[in-house]
């Protein structure tokens, strides 16, 4: 799922809570990453914003095969390269003081590290959805991709990021409530 384009302005849409009510029928814990599940139920309750897919970020690689591992990675270097797959939040958001309060709070998270961190229309959901957003985490030059090939360093890197990033992000849900 490559996501990333610019940030489009929030435009009208009064189908907002219509889409929202349709979007979380089916949702379930189950569909989300173990580490992330709190942070994502909490931005669903949320009267300005909903969840349209996240992924915790995962390293994949020899001897640790899982694709959907949420374990750190190992103390001792691994030499071979490493897969990640992006670290994401796509929202829905809706146009109101709130929401527009709520998508500045989410922009401002670039600040933590500009290298890694980036705000962008999710231009596939834009598509089927106006006014949808993602935050994701990796670095900058594979932004338009949802997978990079990481040396240890630098996956290591790429792990404290992410594990800063949920931490603000797990912050930004608690206050809204």
């Amino acid at each position: 799922m490559e996501t990333f384009a610019a940030p489009k302005p929030l435009l009208p849409n009064p189908n907002f809570k219509a889409q929202k009510q349709s979007s979380l029928v089916d949702f379930k814990d189950h569909m989300i990453d173990v580490p992330i599940v709190e942070i994502i139920e909490r931005f669903n309750r949320l009267p300005f914003c909903y969840t349209l897919q996240s992924c915790y970020g995962h390293f994949v690689f020899e001897g640790q095969p899982d694709q959907q591992s949420v374990n750190p990675l190992p103390a001792t270097p691994i030499t071979t390269t490493i897969e990640y797959r992006i670290a994401y939040i796509a929202f829905a958001i809706a146009n109101s003081n709130a929401g527009r309060r709520f998508m500045i709070a989410l922009s401002d998270l670039v600040v933590l590290d500009p290298d890694y961190i980036q705000f962008c229309s999710a231009e596939w959901f834009w598509k089927r959805q106006v006014n949808t957003y993602a935050l994701q985490v990796e670095p900058d030059r594979f932004k338009h991709q949802d997978t990079a090939m990481l040396n240890y360093s630098e996956a290591l890197q790429v792990q404290a990021v992410r594990n800063t990033f949920f931490n603000h992000i797990q912050q930004i849900a608690w206050e809204s409530l």
